[in-house]
């Protein structure tokens, strides 16, 4: 008897880290859910993967919109009843406008993105995800997130002066810690596609390709986590070398 293949839905996942990780979970025999907000680019993406032998499955997802959310929710249920692992990777990188130049607004699309959307998602997603016998929810967070990485004065994002961006990315890392509290029965993780301890990142469109490692190093930790078994941690936060310091 043939195996169900095990579901993923990654968001933001034309292109960057979300289609280096459907890639990578693709070829590893998942059926993947391939989230992304601009149907166009979405559809190369998945006539990409479907010529590598993925099966792939284009979900138009925004997760600015709550309406977007539930169309996303119908397109997943009809085809399959179970949600094996949600990675919440779509993100707003903001304008890194200056601290003493920032204002509520420039704060609010970067929130909506990067803080209320994996709200979204992870809400509209839980009874699928319940009906998984090993769930789990990865959150692409980032260091600039982590007070141990923003305090240190050797790390890049230290002298980076914006508001939007890192304290977005705080909060979901407490959003993270939060969800897996409270709901024991699903594995929640946070990662950073960087080396924290190495002061590196990935190269994605988000910093202009300015990083040092791969798309592929950047997903290590992503798969990583997507790919934790029954007994697997939760409430946590990784790079692909290990723990980072909240």
């Amino acid at each position: 008897m043939m195996t169900e293949k095990t579901t993923v839905l990654i968001t933001g996942a034309n292109k960057g880290l979300g289609y280096e990780a459907a890639r990578r979970l693709g070829v590893m025999g998942w059926k993947v859910f391939l989230g992304s907000r601009d149907e166009g680019r979405g559809r190369v993406a998945v006539e990409k993967l479907q010529a590598d032998g993925v099966d792939v499955v284009l979900v138009p997802l925004d997760v600015t919109s709550d309406e977007s959310v539930a169309g996303a929710l119908q397109v997943v249920s009809g085809h399959t009843g179970r949600l094996d692992v949600l990675i919440n990777n779509a993100g707003a990188p903001g304008r890194a406008v200056h601290p003493g130049e920032a204002t509520a607004d420039e704060l609010h699309g970067v929130y909506d993105a990067n803080v209320y959307g994996p709200v979204r998602v992870t809400h509209a997603f839980l009874p699928l995800l319940q009906a998984a016998s090993n769930p789990r929810v990865v959150m692409v967070s980032s260091g600039g997130g982590a007070f141990s990485v923003v305090l240190d004065p050797e790390q890049p994002v230290s002298k980076m002066h914006e508001l939007a961006y890192s304290s977005s990315k705080a909060a979901l890392n407490m959003l993270t810690v939060r969800y897996a509290q409270a709901l024991p029965g699903i594995k929640f993780n946070a990662i950073t596609p960087g080396e924290t301890a190495k002061h590196t990142f990935a190269a994605t469109d988000m910093n202009n390709h300015k990083g040092q490692l791969t798309v592929t190093e950047g997903t290590d930790a992503i798969v990583r986590m997507a790919t934790l078994g029954p007994d697997g941690p939760t409430g946590t936060f990784e790079d692909r070398l290990g723990p980072v310091d909240w």
